[in-house]
């Protein structure tokens, strides 16, 4: 009972967390927008003062890895674009879909691994990989970010 609660409880959550994401592109983007959330998320990270969630150095890896993969989907399908002499995050309609697949592929992982590893350890992994996912992703996007931001800061050459 307690893992089908779990599962609605993440579901509910992701879903949440994706209309967040396409409400925030209708809203100009800003350094502030994309740098804030993993600063904000790396307080989670002092659950690992307490050993229940201390994850072991293979974990940790396996964790690292699939953060990665997951980020490099999200990188690239990150665009922006300037709309209104703003710099907006480009809406695609595979957004949301990679989201949910990636929320799924979480779900799937977690209950394959879940019988293996305690839950502390295993909730220490799934912020790891959480972690190593939306750091490079929003790295990537500072810099497309920049990239845009410049060409609204150049002149308009006289044709």
């Amino acid at each position: 009972m307690s893992f089908i609660l779990s599962i609605i409880i993440t579901l509910v959550f992701g879903v949440g967390v994706i209309l967040i994401r396409m409400k925030a592109s209708k809203e100009p983007a800003s350094v502030k927008k994309i740098i804030i959330p993993p600063i904000m998320m790396s307080t989670g990270a002092l659950m690992f003062v307490m050993p229940y969630f201390r994850v072991s150095p293979g974990g940790i890896l396996e964790a690292v890895i699939m953060g990665l993969i997951f980020s490099l989907i999200l990188i690239w399908t990150t665009r922006f674009e300037i709309r209104h002499q703003y710099v907006f995050i480009k809406r695609t309609k595979s957004f949301p879909v990679i989201l949910l697949s990636l929320l799924l592929i979480r779900l799937g992982i977690k209950y394959w691994i879940s019988g293996s590893v305690d839950v502390g350890e295993l909730s220490g992994m799934f912020w790891i990989l959480a972690f190593a996912m939306i750091v490079p992703w929003r790295i990537a996007m500072y810099f497309q970010y920049k990239n845009v931001a410049q060409k609204l800061e150049q002149p308009e050459e006289a044709s």
